[in-house]
């Protein structure tokens, strides 16, 4: 079956830098869009940014300039460069790849920015 395993969460102080990875397994179809959705708690989850096969990209507004999504098709992997990063971007991380018209969800990776 299909699996998003997402990888590279951890403790980070401001201004810091972290790169998440995505490796999806148990594809039989092409993915098509890929991207990044966080959560935090009591709060619906939102979108962090995602990229089409084709590498268009689209990021939310408060992320833009600082984060980067990139992917490679060969690897059905997916990727979240983020630099400058501050406190309020503490929360889980989750990837999602659509196949299908179906969308498929990671685990998720914890990303904890301190002051």
């Amino acid at each position: 079956q299909v699996q998003l395993v997402e990888s590279g969460g951890g403790l980070v102080q401001a201004g810091g830098s972290l790169r998440l990875s995505c490796a999806a397994s148990g594809i039989t179809l092409v993915i098509n869009d890929m991207g990044w959705y966080r959560q935090a708690p009591g709060k619906e989850r939102e979108l962090v940014a995602r990229i089409s096969r084709a590498g268009n990209a689209k990021y939310a507004d408060s992320v833009k300039g600082r984060f980067t999504i990139s992917r490679d098709n060969a690897k059905n992997t997916v990727y979240l460069q983020m630099n400058s990063l501050k406190p309020e971007d503490t929360t889980v991380y989750y990837c999602n790849a659509l196949m299908a018209y179906r969308e498929y969800w990671g685990q998720g990776t914890m990303v904890t920015v301190s002051e």
